[in-house]
């Protein structure tokens, strides 16, 4: 007698670096013939990871992620100069392209929507059409580290700021169950921890980190901050922190309205939102999370 498979609609939340768990997630589905994804909805790192798993890619991104240090994470951040965001993702997104090829979103052998957020009117976009790097770039666009994507006339940042776990675009699809991934799980003990901000080893800085720290201390200057004692966070904890603040609130919300047939938590302290050197370990840790979950299933 023929297996039988039930299709999936995944959900893939936003939470920075913890995203790469995902792909850990997508492995254990992949694993285990009871489940097919055929759709995929993503907001900023899980529209990273969900677009690239829908055109065929995961294997070579996975291999590329894997390899990063924290030092290759801080090169692949490209300094603007723009009061519109500190990085202008470019040298990363040229990273992927070269990975990737280029494609529709249409034209993938699964369907897939990016999440953004439209900053002049204030609400969420479903990126379903057209470009998929320029999807992606769009739902990773964190305010105040990456500059804004314009689409259509619409400029678009991180999905995350309206919907970090994607769930009502998956809906649409004819799937025999939704599962969602949320980055946003409680604290565990034990979870280890790691700088977000430090992407310097022990070497000099180099010319990027130079100037964003005379970026940070012109600013400090004309505020009349120079010389006074600094807070315990940087600017990185300070915008991940309160990222973070953000949607687990939202993220709640939306679980409460959308109630998933199969829900995997990543604890917010797994990793922190710059930490993409860790990769290996989110992605073990997205594999044990699904099996747990998602055995009864």
């Amino acid at each position: 007698m023929a297996h039988s498979s039930r299709n999936v609609s995944l959900a893939l939340g936003s939470g920075g670096a913890r995203g790469l768990a995902q792909i850990g997630v997508i492995r254990w589905l992949e694993e285990n013939r009871d489940f097919n994804i055929s759709s995929i909805a993503g907001c900023s790192m899980g529209a990273v990871v969900g677009g690239i798993y829908a055109a065929g890619k995961l294997d070579v991104y996975e291999e590329w992620v894997c390899a990063l240090t924290r030092r290759d994470v801080f090169r692949l951040l490209d300094f603007a100069f723009s009061w519109s965001g500190l990085f202008s993702g470019d040298r990363l997104m040229r990273k992927l392209r070269e990975m990737l090829g280029e494609a529709n979103i249409e034209d993938l052998p699964i369907a897939f929507t990016a999440i953004a957020t439209d900053l002049e009117k204030g609400r969420e976009v479903w990126l379903s059409r057209g470009s998929l790097f320029d999807a992606i770039r769009a739902s990773m666009a964190i305010p105040t580290v990456f500059t804004p994507m314009v689409i259509d006339g619409r400029t678009l940042v991180d999905g995350g700021l309206v919907n970090p776990v994607p769930i009502a675009p998956t809906l649409r699809e004819r799937g025999d169950l939704t599962i969602a991934v949320s980055l946003s799980g409680r604290e565990e003990e034990g979870m280890g921890e790691d700088s977000t901000a430090s992407f310097s080893d022990d070497a000099e800085p180099g010319p990027y980190q130079k100037a964003i720290g005379d970026f940070i201390e012109g600013i400090q200057q004309k505020l009349g901050f120079e010389g006074k004692q600094q807070p315990s966070f940087d600017m990185f904890d300070l915008v991940s922190r309160s990222l973070e603040t953000m949607q687990n609130g939202i993220t709640r919300f939306r679980l409460a309205a959308y109630d998933p047939q199969g829900l995997i938590e990543i604890p917010v302290n797994a990793c922190g939102i710059f930490d993409f050197h860790r990769a290996r370990e989110m992605i073990d840790l997205g594999y044990e999370r699904a099996e747990r979950a998602l055995k009864h299933l």
